[in-house]
């Protein structure tokens, strides 16, 4: 057993300074049987420690039901096999550009503007969270024996609020479930943050991407002892749906982390390897300084520039990091692990089967609820995926503008079957006036909840309402189509159909690919505009040709030797006309 603490200039083990080189690696984003791979590229970069997230929505998607809250045991688990500590960051609010920066739906929908706060309502299912999760952190500390070195209360709390009662009753709860090891918070590197995210007897830690020397002197004037650490050092960045791909130049990143080591700090790379948001978890941002205006919606890829890229191969910024980290390194490092095996050759095929909308959501939707005005998406238990609000305009009377107000996030509207147009505003009109009687369809999809900043954890779905010239459309229909929906039970469910000669469009897709040679891969789609993708039953997340990426994904474990069935949920364009699989990223 070990002892792991705080001193006064740097952290001790077991009475002796050490310094932690540690990278981001979140086990949610990597599937597991790439693991001890990504653990491996860590280490032979010069890392002797991983810091993961934990991701309250995916473990806790509606209240009381749990989904593997054993994965982060599992994965602290490799951690240790692989020789390396552990840092846990588990929220309950972790960013992450993950959806709704890993709050549930079922808790920030009626509470709002009441999260993160010692709202009662909000403390209690913390607690109750924390309390299921936590014991496997505990068990697995350094100080019994695990990787576990350090545990995080909230995430960069002064980018969003100031009640430090709330940030003190975490710690607290922290401690009283049987966190011993230090505990610490992270925040940007300026006064405002640092004062609002900080808690007295806690390490306060920065984040940043350049300027260690300004960033550490920032937190020196709040902290003027313990130890210095860059617990974000963002090497690379995310990208969002319809701009261009983000990246850092090499040299430029590795010069950065030096300048971090020079500074006597320990650092945590982030991301280390970044991974990919399957299933549609991908969260959102508001573009402009205060994060309060036009919705961003987060890519599938969480490649983020690292240094082990998504696929897991290491990149020019990985051997410039493996260089600068070598001198600080606990021993020799250690070679590079062989990558998972990548599919044998490219391979194509069509889509036979298919089915429209409406008979997937009579297969697969939730009950469908009538209410004067439009339910939100909390409202009808969904987080990810979309809902049908059904409305009915009167007449017979002439033609008239059609809009909604407060859209998240967008809309493809049918008019009598027809699809009359795709709205992206929160407040929008449709390209033509709609007579009556006449029967309106918007099929809303939620394109990420925001994850950062002051508009975090607003509703999805019509928040405003429909209105037919001035007058409000009242007596509306609303229906919800979660994606988790598309599991193995959905297999039989569906009535597909053969692709119609038209190409089919808007709809469920279902083929086959035929693998010999399975491993790795990438798919790409002919066709289509917006959607998602299964294999086997497994997400792989959103397609969307806007760009920047035009690639999924698509993790070895999942393939299978000879037949794979592939769906495609196709919400907006043309038809899709197949998929292929390529060895390598296009």
């Amino acid at each position: 057993m070990s002892a792991f603490a705080v001193g006064d200039e740097d952290f001790l083990l077991d009475g002796r300074p050490v310094r932690l080189l540690s990278g981001a690696l979140h086990y949610f984003r990597v599937h597991e049987g790439h693991w001890e791979h990504r653990l491996g590229m860590l280490r032979a970069m010069g890392l002797g420690c991983v810091e993961t997230y934990v991701p309250w929505n995916l473990h806790e998607p509606e209240p009381g039901r749990y989904a593997d809250v054993a994965a982060l045991g599992r994965f602290l688990d490799a951690v240790a096999r692989a020789g390396m500590r552990a840092i846990v960051r588990p929220g309950p609010y972790i960013c992450a550009e993950w959806e709704n920066g890993g709050l549930p739906h079922w808790v920030t929908g009626p509470l709002g503007r009441r999260v993160r706060t010692r709202d009662p309502e909000f403390l209690a299912p913390v607690e109750s969270w924390f309390r299921r999760l936590l014991p496997q952190v505990v068990e697995r500390q350094v100080d019994r024996g695990g990787p576990v070195v350090l545990v995080q209360v909230e995430n960069e709390y002064g980018s969003y609020g100031s009640d430090r009662g709330y940030l003190e009753w975490l710690a607290e709860l922290l401690r009283e479930c049987g966190v011993s090891v230090p505990l610490f918070t992270s925040d940007g590197p300026e006064d405002h943050m640092l004062t609002g995210g900080s808690v007295p007897g806690v390490l306060a830690t920065a984040n940043f991407g350049a300027g260690a020397r300004e960033g550490f002197a920032a937190l020196r004037r709040h902290r003027p002892a313990g130890p210095l650490m860059c617990m974000e050092f963002w090497c690379g960045w995310f990208d969002h749906w319809g701009t261009e791909h983000a990246a850092r130049d090499a040299g430029d990143a590795a010069a950065a982390l030096r300048e971090i080591l020079e500074c006597g700090a320990s650092v945590n790379v982030y991301m280390a390897h970044g991974g990919s948001n399957f299933a549609g978890w991908a969260g959102a941002n508001r573009a402009g300084d205060l994060h309060d205006g036009p919705l961003l919606p987060t890519v599938t890829s969480y490649d983020y520039d690292a240094p082990v890229d998504e696929a897991g191969r290491p990149t020019e910024k990985f051997w410039r990091f493996r260089e600068v980290l070598a001198p600080y390194a606990e021993g020799p490092l250690p070679g590079v692990p062989e990558p998972p095996a990548r599919l044998a050759a490219p391979v194509r095929a069509g889509l036979g089967g298919w089915a429209p909308m409406g008979a997937v959501l009579e297969a697969l939707g939730g009950p469908e609820v009538v209410a004067p005005v439009p339910p939100s998406f909390e409202e009808l238990g969904v987080d990810r995926g979309l809902v049908r609000y059904r409305v009915e305009v009167p007449g017979p009377r002439r033609p008239y503008p059609l809009s909604v107000a407060g859209l998240r996030d967008r809309a493809v509207v049918e008019v009598d079957g027809a699809v009359a147009g795709v709205l992206a505003a929160e407040d929008a009109v449709l390209p033509e006036p709609v007579a009556g009687p006449s029967v309106v369809d918007l099929w809303v999809e939620s394109l990420g909840r925001v994850n950062y900043g002051p508009r975090q954890g607003e509703v999805k779905g019509l928040t405003g309402g429909v209105r037919h010239e001035r007058q409000y459309l009242h007596g509306v229909r609303a229906r919800g189509l979660r994606l988790d929906a598309f599991g193995a039970a959905a297999v039989g469910a569906v009535p597909f159909g053969p692709v119609p000669e038209d190409g089919g469009g808007r709809g469920l897709y279902r083929g086959a690919v035929t693998v010999a040679g399975a491993g790795d891969a990438w798919l790409r789609l002919g066709g289509g505009t917006r959607g998602f993708v299964w294999v086997n039953g497994f997400c792989l997340g959103r397609y969307w040709t806007v760009g920047p990426q035009d690639a999924l994904f698509l993790p070895g474990p999942v393939l299978r030797e000879g037949a794979n069935e592939v769906w495609v949920l196709e919400l907006e364009g043309g038809g899709v006309t197949g998929v292929e699989l390529l060895p390598d990223r296009p």
